[in-house]
């Protein structure tokens, strides 16, 4: 929204600058390299108090490793520039500085198998990032749950969310297509997603299988790789 309108809600919601606050941090994240869509995004994560997210078509942002991240933006994006790529490989790797901050929001994931099944890299690449999303969800005490391939049809099947709640505002939902985004905050709706996503956490296997099933297929690649030199 324009400053001039943020600052007139916040003076009518008293909500303390907290919109001037996300205007100004909207700008910075175009000047980084951020799609505009996602502009305000980054700087919702960091001051999120928990998010959860519904990954069904890719390994979300926050745990990606580099080269899972440029496959990714020269695939979905074929005719962006090799500069417009690393800006925006660096902007993602400034993101992921939320695992290091102590007040980092409370994080459970929910993947699709078939994100570690089907491999996007090389089997020795494809084991580095299995094994960094191990090391991050470990490290951090957050909650990663898989959701089978043999459960065909489940809550959110149609396409990812990220749910974020704050201490100092409403929750809001954000969800995402190949070029373009949606921020979701009507109360009734966000409510719908909530009640989808603690559905799908009871289809999904448990945290420890489900880190355990990963743990399996980064072994496997490793010993991929190994067999391919």
């Amino acid at each position: 929204m324009p400053m001039d309108f943020a600052r007139h809600v916040d003076e009518r919601l008293g909500t303390d600058g907290f919109f001037q606050r996300r205007c100004e941090d909207a700008a910075r994240a175009r000047r980084v390299g951020h799609p505009l869509y996602y502009a305000d995004v980054p700087d919702m994560e960091k001051q999120a108090e928990t998010l959860e997210e519904w990954a069904p078509s890719v390994i979300p942002g926050l745990l990606q490793t580099e080269p899972y991240m440029r496959v990714l933006m020269q695939h979905g994006e074929p005719t962006a520039s090799r500069e417009l790529i690393e800006q925006r490989v660096r902007a993602r790797l400034v993101r992921a500085e939320l695992w290091n901050r102590e007040d980092r929001p409370a994080y459970w994931g929910i993947l699709r198998e078939s994100l570690i099944r089907d491999a996007l890299l090389p089997p020795e690449q494809m084991a580095e990032q299995l094994e960094h999303i191990l090391d991050v969800i470990r490290a951090s005490d957050s909650v990663l749950q898989v959701v089978p391939q043999t459960t065909v049809a489940h809550p959110l099947m149609y396409g990812m969310a990220k749910i974020m709640s704050f201490p100092d505002a409403p929750p809001l939902v954000w969800t995402e297509s190949n070029f373009d985004g949606q921020m979701a905050d009507f109360p009734a709706l966000v409510k719908e997603y909530r009640r989808s996503y603690d559905l799908l956490r009871a289809v999904a296997l448990p945290p420890e299988a489900s880190l355990a099933l990963i743990e399996e297929a980064a072994r496997n690649y490793r010993h991929e790789a190994q067999q391919g030199h």
